[in-house]
């Protein structure tokens, strides 16, 4: 499915509305970064593990280990949605709630 620029821009402005986010699928996480003490920070990118033809259960080891080991550093966790991602796992799902609304 090919979405226009501006389709993603309209997601970006969804998403960045909601407060808390939790509970987000593996799929929709571009990368995480880890804020450490001392201004330091470790950053793990979901996009280029996958590439390297890591499975998504094996790239969700990886951020535990990297975070059991850092633990006592970590300051904050944040992360990077991939909107491209959000996009096309829920804009399905939104068109067959508005079909049916008409």
């Amino acid at each position: 499915m090919n979405l226009s620029d501006d389709f993603f821009e309209r997601w970006e402005h969804i998403i960045s509305g909601i407060d808390e986010k939790t509970a987000i699928p593996l799929e929709c996480i571009k990368k995480v970064v880890i804020r450490l003490d001392g201004r330091r920070r470790k950053t793990i990118n979901f996009q280029t593990l996958k590439k390297q033809g890591l499975a998504l259960d094996e790239i969700e080891a990886i951020i535990t280990r990297q975070l059991a080991e850092l633990s006592d550093d970590v300051h904050d966790v944040e992360f990077v949605l991939d909107i491209p991602a959000v996009a096309e796992m829920v804009q399905p799902h939104t068109n067959k709630i508005l079909n049916r609304l008409k």
